[in-house]
C-alpha cells in the first residue's frame, strides 16, 4: 500500500489498555507454553497495529512540523507513549516470569528475555510523568532546529537547505554560510542550553527514582546493552584514541594538502577537493531511479526490496522549509513497510540516503518477514552495520550518480567514514561526562567538549566563531538531545563496515553472503556472537582497531 493511502486513526489508549489486560488474563489462564505463545501472537497483532498508527503520525508530523493536525497528534503521543511503554512492560513481566519460560525462550530466543530483563530495570510506572516531560523537551528541541529560517544569498533556508553552501568549493561562500549557521545557533544558545539542562536533570531524576546513582546505568539499559557494558565501551574508545586518531589525523593532513591549505579550519571540515566535493547529477526523481537500477544489479533481494519501496512511495526525501532536519528509516509492521525520510539538498549526502538509509530499510524489509517479532528488535550497534556497510557494497555503482567523479566520491567516502569514528567516540565520552556530572553548568559542558576536541580531533580549529569556538558544536548533534548514548553505536558499526570494505575488495560475493547472513540473523542472537558468526572481528576484541588501521593504510598511500 502506498504511504499516502495508509489510513490513520488516533490510537485509543483506553481500548488498548483493555485489550492488554485481556491478553494478560488469557496468558495467566493458559495451561501450556503452546497456549501462552498463541496469546503472544495476539500481542504481536495488537502492538503492530498500535505501532503502525503511531509511526504514520510521526512521519506525517516530521514531513511538515507546522501541520496543525499532526502536531497535536505528536503532542498526544508524547503524553501517551510512556503509558504504552508501561503496559507493554507489564505484559512482558508475565512472559518473563512464565512457568513455561523454557518453551517460550525456545520460540522467541534468549536475546528477547535478556532485553525483557533490561526493560524491567529501566521502567516503572512512577517514571511516566518524567518521561512525558522528556518527550515534550525533545519535541521542543526538534521544532527549534526544524524551524530555522536563515537568510542567505537572497533565499530563506533551513539548516538542511543551507548544507550545500557549507561544502561549497569557494571558501568565502563556505565562511559566509558557516557565519549564518553560527548566528542561528548563537541566537538560540540560551534556549539550547536550557532545553539540554532540563533534559539532563530530567533523565537524572528518572535514574534516581529507579535507585541508580545517575543516568549512565539507566541509559545503558534503555539502549539494551545486552552483551557488553561501560568497561567494554571505554576500552574501545581507548583503542580509538591509541590507534585510530593518529590514522584519522593523517587523512585530515592529506586532505589539507589536497585543498592547498596551510591549515585546516572548521569551515573546511566537510570539503575534500579544491574544486569542491563531488555532487550527484540529476533530479531527486532521477537519483531514486538510479538507485533502482543499482539495487537490481546488486542482488535479487535488494532489487525486490527497492521495487517495493518505489511502488509504495515509501521515500520522502525532498528538502522543504518546514520539514524536520536529518534523515532516518522507520518501519510500519502492519504493512511490512520500511519508510525512508530525508532532506535532499544537492550534495553527496543525497546518495548517502540511497545507500545508508536503504541499508537500514533493506534489513527491516528482510526481518519483517520473520514471524517472531522479537527478532526484529535489533540493537543500534547492529543496525548501523547494515546501513554503513551498504554504503561500501554499492560503490561500484557510483558512476550512476557522480559520473566521471565517482572515484572522487569513493575516496571522499572512505576518508569521511574513517574521520567519523573518533567523532562518534567523542560524542559518547562527552555524554558519559555530562550524565556522571549532572550539576555541570552549560559553560562547564562547553569546556568539556573543547577538551575532548583536543583528544579526538586535534586538527579542529574554530577560530573566533561566535558559537562553535566556545565549545558548542555538540548542540547541533540531534542524537545528544534525542537519543542518549546512541552515538557510540555508529563508531562500533563503522569498524565492522570497514572490515566489510576490506573483505569485499578481496571477495565481493563472499562478503555479500556474509552481509546477507548478518541481516537475516537480525536480533536472533547477541551482537558479539552475530559479528563473529558473520565472520567479522568484534570491535571490543583487543587489537581489532589496530588491525583494521593496518589494512586501511594501503588505501591512503
Amino acid at each position: 500500500m502506498k504511504f499516502k493511502d495508509m489510513p490513520y486513526q488516533r490510537v485509543d489508549f483506553e481500548q488498548v489498555e483493555k485489550e492488554m489486560q485481556g491478553l494478560m488474563e488469557a496468558f495467566d489462564r493458559a495451561q501450556s507454553g503452546e497456549e501462552q505463545f498463541a496469546v503472544h501472537q495476539k500481542y504481536y497483532e495488537l502492538t503492530d497495529q498500535v505501532g503502525t498508527q503511531m509511526t504514520i503520525a510521526h512521519i506525517r508530523f516530521d514531513v511538515d512540523t507546522t501541520d496543525e493536525f499532526y502536531s497535536k497528534e505528536q503532542d498526544y503521543y508524547n503524553e501517551k507513549r510512556p503509558i504504552l511503554h508501561n503496559l507493554m512492560l507489564a505484559y512482558e513481566n508475565k512472559l518473563y516470569e512464565s512457568p513455561y519460560r523454557a518453551y517460550l525462550e525456545e520460540k522467541i530466543g534468549a536475546v528477547a528475555f535478556k532485553n525483557m530483563e533490561l526493560a524491567r530495570k529501566s521502567m516503572d510506572e512512577k517514571l511516566i510523568p518524567l518521561m512525558q516531560e522528556e518527550n515534550v523537551l525533545k519535541t521542543e528541541y526538534n521544532k527549534l532546529i526544524a524551524g530555522a529560517k536563515i537568510a542567505f544569498e537572497g533565499k530563506e533556508l533551513n539548516l538542511s537547505l543551507l548544507r550545500p553552501y557549507l561544502v561549497h568549493s569557494d571558501r568565502n561562500v563556505r565562511a559566509a554560510a558557516y557565519r549564518k549557521q553560527s548566528e542561528f545557533f548563537a541566537e538560540n544558545a540560551e534556549k539550547l542550553d536550557e532545553i539540554f539542562d532540563r533534559l539532563v536533570k530530567n533523565r537524572t531524576a528518572q535514574a534516581r527514582e529507579m535507585g541508580y546513582e545517575n543516568y549512565l546505568e539507566l541509559g545503558y539499559y534503555r539502549m539494551r546493552r545486552n552483551c557488553y557494558g561501560r568497561e567494554e565501551v571505554e576500552a574501545f574508545r581507548s583503542q580509538i584514541k591509541e590507534s585510530f586518531v593518529p590514522f584519522a589525523e593523517k587523512l585530515h593532513d592529506r586532505r589539507r594538502k589536497r585543498l592547498g591549505l596551510d591549515k585546516l579550519s572548521y569551515i573546511d571540515a566537510a570539503v575534500y577537493f579544491r574544486e569542491g566535493n563531488p555532487a550527484p547529477f540529476g533530479t531527486p526523481e532521477e537519483i531514486l531511479a538510479a538507485g533502482q537500477k543499482m539495487y537490481h544489479e546488486l542482488s535479487p533481494e535488494t532489487g525486490e526490496f527497492y521495487d517495493f519501496m518505489m511502488e509504495n512511495e515509501l521515500f520522502d526525501v525532498l528538502g522543504r522549509k518546514t520539514k524536520r532536519a536529518g534523515g532516518y528509516m522507520t518501519y510500519m509492521p502492519v504493512y511490512n513497510s520500511p519508510f525512508v525520510f530525508a532532506n535532499f539538498n544537492g550534495t553527496s549526502g543525497d546518495v548517502d540516503v540511497i545507500t545508508h538509509e536503504c541499508g537500514h530499510a533493506f534489513q527491516g524489509y528482510l526481518s519483517g518477514r520473520d514471524p517472531i517479532r522479537e527478532h526484529s528488535d535489533i540493537t543500534m550497534e547492529t543496525a548501523e552495520i547494515h546501513s554503513m556497510s551498504m554504503e561500501f557494497f554499492t560503490q561500484d555503482w557510483m558512476e550512476l550518480f557522480f559520473g566521471e567523479r565517482a572515484k572522487d566520491y569513493i575516496e571522499m567516502h572512505l576518508e569521511d567514514s574513517a574521520a567519523f569514528i573518533p567523532y562518534g567516540c567523542m560524542v559518547d565520552e562527552f555524554q558519559h561526562i555530562v550524565y556522571e556530572n549532572p550539576e555541570m553548568t552549560p559553560e562547564e559542558r562547553h569546556r568539556a567538549w573543547l577538551e575532548l576536541e583536543k583528544v579526538y580531533r586535534p586538527h579542529q580549529d574554530y577560530g573566533d566563531d561566535i558559537f562553535f569556538a566556545k565549545g558548542a558544536f555538540w548542540q547541533k548533534q540531534q542524537h545528544i538531545y534525542n537519543s542518549p548514548f546512541y552515538y557510540i553505536d555508529y563508531s562500533l558499526a563503522q569498524i565492522c563496515a570497514l572490515q566489510y570494505k576490506v573483505k569485499m575488495d578481496a571477495d565481493f560475493d563472499g562478503a555479500w553472503e556474509s552481509y546477507l547472513k548478518l541481516c537475516r540473523l537480525s536480533a536472533s542472537d547477541f551482537y558479539t556472537n552475530m559479528v563473529r558468526e558473520a565472520g567479522l572481528t568484534s570491535p571490543f576484541e583487543p587489537g581489532c582497531v589496530k588491525n583494521i588501521v593496518e589494512k586501511l593504510e594501503k588505501y591512503v598511500k
